[in-house]
């Protein structure tokens, strides 16, 4: 085993894939897994990236089930990563208070600059707006102020917080403040950030203390970390890289978000990939559903001919955000009789691609590369037999190219080498 590596716990798996990709791209072999059965014996890992699938669970079942899958993966050596959503979705505080007596001080820096979200006064602020204000807060968490330290304390956790100022400030000023706040029986650090270079400093600050910590952030403090030379003690590995794969190019998404809507709109208008929006009611019931055949068959057609085709989840009155997991996994039912004819995965939402991962029998992913910030490329590990593209995407996350350059990359992967010539092949004309 390496003398260092990182373990990453994230509750969702594009979270987990957007979080990890950093690492992968500064050279460390970094896998991302959606059970933790097969990943106990990892020795040759840099970097874990473990989907607790915890986003809509009860927070108790998800403080559990966080806390079981850290006392799984953890090993010497392995330092910890809490990985939370950058808009403060799930059950962040209760996992991170689940984490906190098992690996220190929570070192909490949610802020991902570089996708405009920022931290100031503990309060999540998005591209300068308050968190509260966005459609992705109201959507699920209407009338609850998107506070770091009251969700914090609120789980229990005894709290202290550093301004941007400190941040930035003398570096021995810093460090005497983090190792007060740990000799003081504080549970939780927060940490204002505005920009990369603060979560770069804060990065550097931090990983060279010795007494017990882990970091609590989104994809943005994890680049930062990723960037640290010294941070594995083993130097960087050879970069994988995927051949591109026979099939169609299937673009699930799952999110409703506003964002997903545009990327969508590019993507149709750009690539003309064909799209079925599957309405809600089919997905509720699912095969038993009347029309259940004539989608299935639809979306087979489409896959079977190898034309890359867009399949969304529609909305109606009835729609519910907590059956975004039922409507993911009957989409990924529909689907997965046809998976095989499938050669590149773009899929928006965790809940999403991790539905459809399971129906196709992926248990864990290699992380190859990243199309931009948060949209992460991955292969099934060997030895899986079917071996797609994969690349995974947060709902309400990225650009409006995003899913255009998805595919776009999907499409310029290199062609297959093929095996050499034997002699005697080479010789034989009849």
């Amino acid at each position: 085993m390496n003398p260092r590596s990182i373990l990453i716990v994230a509750d969702d798996l594009s979270g987990a894939a957007d979080c990890a990709i950093a690492f992968a791209g500064a050279g460390r072999r970094t896998v991302v897994t959606l059970e933790t059965s097969g990943m106990t014996k990892a020795g040759d890992l840099d970097v874990i990236a473990a989907d607790t699938d915890t986003r809509r669970l009860s927070p108790q079942d998800a403080a559990h089930r966080t806390a079981d899958t850290f006392n799984a993966l953890n090993a010497p050596g392995r330092r910890l990563y809490k990985k939370i959503d950058s808009t403060l979705r799930g059950n962040w505080a209760a996992e991170v208070a689940a984490l906190q007596p098992l690996a220190g001080l929570a070192i909490v820096a949610p802020a991902f600059p570089a996708t405009g979200r920022t931290l100031q006064g503990a309060r999540v602020l998005v591209h300068g707006e308050p968190l509260e204000s966005t459609d992705t807060w109201k959507l699920e968490n209407a009338g609850r102020p998107a506070n770091v330290l009251t969700m914090l304390e609120e789980a229990g956790l005894r709290c202290e917080s550093i301004d941007v100022d400190t941040l930035r400030g003398e570096a021995n000023v810093l460090l005497d403040r983090i190792n007060a706040t740990a000799t003081e029986c504080t549970q939780a650090l927060i940490v204002d950030a505005h920009t990369g270079d603060d979560l770069r400093r804060l990065a550097q600050i931090t990983a060279q203390l010795d007494h017990p910590l882990f970091w609590v952030g989104s994809g943005g403090l994890a680049r930062e970390l990723a960037s640290l030379p010294d941070l594995f003690g083993a130097p960087p590995r050879e970069t994988l890289v995927h051949e591109k794969q026979d099939g169609a190019i299937l673009v699930l998404v799952g999110s409703l978000s506003a964002v997903s809507e545009r990327q969508c709109a590019m993507l149709r208008e750009r690539a003309r990939v064909s799209e079925l929006i599957v309405p809600p009611a089919v997905l509720r019931v699912g095969s038993e559903h009347e029309d259940w055949c004539e989608w299935q068959s639809k979306i087979g057609d489409y896959l079977e001919r190898h034309l890359d085709l867009l399949v969304r989840i529609g909305r109606d009155d009835a729609f519910d955000p907590a059956e975004g997991a039922h409507l993911s996994t009957a989409l990924a039912a529909l689907v997965s009789p046809h998976f095989r004819h499938v050669g590149g995965l773009i899929a928006t939402g965790g809940e999403t691609a991790r539905a459809m991962l399971s129906a196709a029998g992926i248990g864990s992913l290699d992380l190859l590369a990243e199309v931009e910030a948060g949209v992460a490329v991955a292969r099934p590990c060997a030895p899986h037999p079917a071996r797609p593209a994969i690349v995974t995407k947060a709902g309400a996350f990225g650009s409006e190219h995003a899913l255009f350059g998805a595919w776009e990359h999907l499409q310029r992967l290199p062609l297959p080498v093929p095996p050499p010539r034997t002699p005697a092949a080479a010789t034989n004309t009849h």
